[in-house]
């Protein structure tokens, strides 16, 4: 009986070691993986045995290895959907994002009782710990057995201590040694890994708060004297990325897409071209390209986008509006206020209830991007005696889940909304269509169709009187979806060709369809692009 507990703590022990942090490691041969740490705790709860300083031990594993195996399932979940682990110091506000999106994707119910599971399934494992830690700790071993745990400790510890720095670079064991080392210390060196990452990651915000304060525009006069009376509009469509060019099962339907409005606006006498963007992330934080763009500064991480809101930055908005323009936010996808706009340089913000619409949701689309440019014209384009305008838009029908997808509509039917509910009240939800991949790319494929559809028949729609439109992706969505490597987004250009024409330097192609032979420009580069292009004071660069 003895044989069958010891069994059974190694197990609990070994399965928690191997766990891993992400998805490509999710594979029957990680099972073969010999977790380093084992030996070191099973030596250690043996010679400490199970007084005071072994049950000391004992907490202090519990508490370390629960955290950890934490840690690894929110990097399994970052893994997936942004491409990169889980920050400490950053990614914590992401949890009611991560719940808003479940709610919406799965419903309120399931997603209740997913919390409430992973809740269930964190004390369990804290209690199977405890009872496996247990088992070693009071063992009643004799001197020279609980001696020779003692011995062998060190060479245990001394051999995760040697893997560790091998596989994090910090030295360099000869070939043959490193070849030798029987397994891996990965749950330490995650462990591990996170301690100097909230190191790191506080430096990094310390320099990034000395860059917010340097702006080389601030003494630039003339800031868009050249859009004239004309309207600058920021259009930035949801999860539209290079995988629209160079995937396959999206290429054909969104090029086909451009290209026929390519050939419509320049019927209409308006100009187009197109390059690409490096944004910061992928598969979601949309508000980090947004203030990226915004403020000319690198935003790669939610730390950053809060050291920028606590600096005195001027953001592309703020210029904007020193420059006698009106300045406007359009957010669909914001269903509670957004206190960080203000800080943004926005004269008016309309988030999702100010924009009128009646209609059903889309699951967590709140409402089809025909209707949020609708509200824009509605609100704020079509207001009679106005000052020119500086538009930021966020569209989100192309936003996951990617189900349902609604369909053009004539603009002047629109109305409060509800024409679209034959289409938000139809189709499987996202439930049934998540449990297949293939569906959901392939509805990812029409939400971004439907999305470019939009802002074409947009644009076209007002090419009598043409507003500079400046129309972007944010970032690429989850790589399975993407099924493409890199941060590239599209940009284009369109509008008036005297304006368009300030971006030929850029080396953008013309028209809708960006040169893949393009270098793609950095998302913080994009506001002193925009400053210096469509203003006499500066040099472009």
């Amino acid at each position: 009986m003895i044989f069958l507990r010891l069994g059974l703590a190694t197990g609990v022990l070994y399965l928690v070691l191997i766990q891993p942090n992400h998805p490509a490691a999710l594979s029957w041969g990680a099972l073969g993986v010999f977790p380093l740490e084992l030996p070191v705790i099973l030596a250690a709860l043996l010679v400490l045995g199970g007084g005071r300083a072994g049950g000391a031990l004992r907490v202090g594993l519990v508490v370390a290895l629960v955290a950890i195996a934490i840690l690894k399932l929110a990097d399994f979940g970052t893994f997936i959907a942004f491409n990169r682990g889980f920050n400490l110091v950053a990614d914590y506000n992401l949890l009611p994002a991560a719940w808003d999106l479940t709610r919406g994707s799965i419903g309120l119910l399931a997603a209740v009782l997913a919390v409430v599971g992973g809740g269930v399934l964190v004390v369990l494992l804290g209690g199977a710990l405890w009872w496996a830690t247990g088992v070693f700790s009071r063992l009643d071993l004799a001197t020279l057995p609980r001696a020779t745990a003692a011995v062998l400790f060190v060479p245990a510890l001394a051999l995760a201590v040697a893997e560790i720095g091998q596989a994090r670079r910090a030295w360099s064991l000869p070939p043959a040694l490193g070849a030798a080392i029987p397994g891996a210390a990965f749950t330490a060196r995650v462990g591990l890994e996170r301690v100097e990452q909230i190191r790191t990651t506080r430096a990094d915000l310390a320099r990034f708060r000395l860059a917010a304060q340097q702006d080389s525009m601030r003494d630039t006069p003339s800031h868009f004297d050249r859009l004239g009376q004309r309207d600058l509009v920021i259009v930035y469509v949801e999860s539209y990325g290079r995988s629209s060019f160079d995937n396959p099962l999206y290429n054909p339907t969104h090029t086909t897409t451009l290209r026929r409005i390519e050939q419509d606006l320049a019927a209409r006498g308006l100009a187009m071209r197109s390059g690409w963007a490096r944004a910061p992330m992928v598969g979601g934080q949309s508000w980090l390209t947004h203030g990226s763009v915004a403020s000319g500064l690198w935003l790669d991480t939610q730390a950053r986008y809060r050291a920028l809101i606590a600096s005195p930055r001027q953001t592309l908005f703020h210029y904007a509006q020193q420059a006698g323009r009106r300045t406007v936010a359009i957010k669909p996808a914001h269903v509670f206020p957004w206190p960080e706009g203000e800080y943004f340089g926005f004269d008016a913000i309309y988030n999702a209830a100010d924009l009128g619409y009646e209609g059903q949701p889309f699951n967590w689309v709140t409402m089809p991007d025909q209707f949020t440019l609708h509200a824009l014209d509605r609100l704020e384009r079509d207001q009679p005696d106005r000052t020119p305008l500086v538009v930021q838009v966020a569209l989100v029908s192309s936003h996951a889940p990617w189900v349902p997808v609604a369909e053009l509509v004539d603009w002047d039917d629109i109305g409060t909304g509800t024409i679209f509910d034959q289409w938000a009240l139809s189709g499987d939800p996202p439930d049934v269509v998540w449990r297949d991949h293939d569906r959901v790319r392939d509805q990812f494929r029409l939400a971004v169709d439907y999305s470019l559809q939009t802002m074409g028949d947009w644009v076209a729609r007002h090419a009598d009187t043409p507003p500079l439109v400046v129309m972007l992706g944010d970032h690429e969505p989850a790589r399975f979806v993407s099924g493409v490597e890199g941060f590239d987004v599209p940009v284009h250009v369109i509008g008036p060709a005297d304006l368009v024409d300030q971006f030929a330097g850029l080396d953008w192609a013309e028209g809708m369809i960006p040169s893949p032979a393009t270098a793609s420009i950095r998302m913080d580069a994009m506001r002193d692009v925009l400053l210096s292009r469509l203003g006499s004071g500066g040099a472009a660069p």
